[in-house]
């Protein structure tokens, strides 16, 4: 029998159980709720994050104390806002949500803390979020977004959006295979036949620009006439495993230096006293 692993689905008693195990390993998908194109729902970003995010705790809950938390549906969203259905957070507001539940799961006794994201839009501020949550609770807390692991492996599965788009063929796949009732297949090549893609940032220069310059008409960027339920499946089966690469690699689950510690700056690089 599968072990329940969705925190969800469990009772109280059940998560302190787990909490309460050495190594205790909370997982948190995050997305946002923001337009996708004419053919996918604004909820694809969170649905694909919390998808990779159990198969991935199901791997390894034979031997892993682990829960996965609801998908966060809020996150950074603002590029989205002018084609209607989306609902944002601001970066202060981010950063604050995440920092009080990495405080109550602190608090519940879970002793470490696995961000899978699931929307771009978050990827700078979680980094940033992240480092600075990991000292303040000193608790080590990681985050990725598995769209951007393993894209050599990626590339084998689709046929024209190889790379990490916006209401692609890659998204489409992963909502065929999760919730293809809410996927307007007939939608498809409008999506596709009405993009536009005015604006081409150079590389390494951040400024912001909102995805009515950047993808005009259908806010859709990619191709989403060739996605398959099966190559979402697949796609699925190889964030899971690459989660599950992380999950179990040592080296980022040390404890996190805690540099603003009273004193730290007397000590030595190997953090003792001369």
């Amino acid at each position: 029998m599968t072990k329940e692993v969705e925190w969800a689905r469990m009772t109280a008693p059940s998560l302190r159980e787990i909490a309460g195990k050495p190594g205790a390993l909370a997982i948190l998908p995050i997305g946002s709720l923001e337009q996708h194109g004419p053919h996918l729902p604004v909820i694809t970003d969170t649905a694909s994050a919390s998808a990779a995010a159990i198969r991935a705790a199901r791997l390894v809950a034979d031997d892993i104390p682990v829960a996965v938390l609801p998908g966060l549906w809020l996150g950074m969203s603002e590029h989205h806002l002018p084609f209607g259905g989306t609902i944002t957070l601001d970066y202060d507001t981010l950063g604050r949500v995440i920092r009080c539940i990495v405080r109550s799961l602190k608090t519940l006794g879970f002793s470490r803390l696995f961000i899978v994201n699931g929307h771009g839009g978050n990827m700078d501020p979680l980094a940033v979020a992240v480092r600075e949550l990991a000292v303040e609770f000193a608790m080590p807390i990681v985050a990725t977004t598995p769209w951007m692991l393993a894209p050599e492996e990626a590339g084998k599965i689709f046929e024209v959006d190889t790379g990490a788009h916006h209401a692609c063929e890659g998204e489409a796949s992963v909502m065929l295979a999760i919730a293809a009732d809410a996927v307007k297949t007939e939608m498809f090549g409008q999506a596709y036949g009405n993009q536009q893609h005015p604006v081409d940032v150079p590389a390494d220069v951040s400024r912001f620009y909102s995805f009515a310059e950047r993808a005009p008409v259908t806010g859709t960027w990619g191709d989403p006439r060739s996605a398959t339920a099966e190559k979402g499946e697949r796609f699925l089966d190889l964030q899971a495993g690459e989660l599950v690469k992380l999950i179990r690699n040592d080296v980022i689950w040390t404890a996190p230096d805690l540099v603003w510690a009273p004193g730290r700056g007397l000590g030595t690089t190997a953090g003792k006293a001369d």
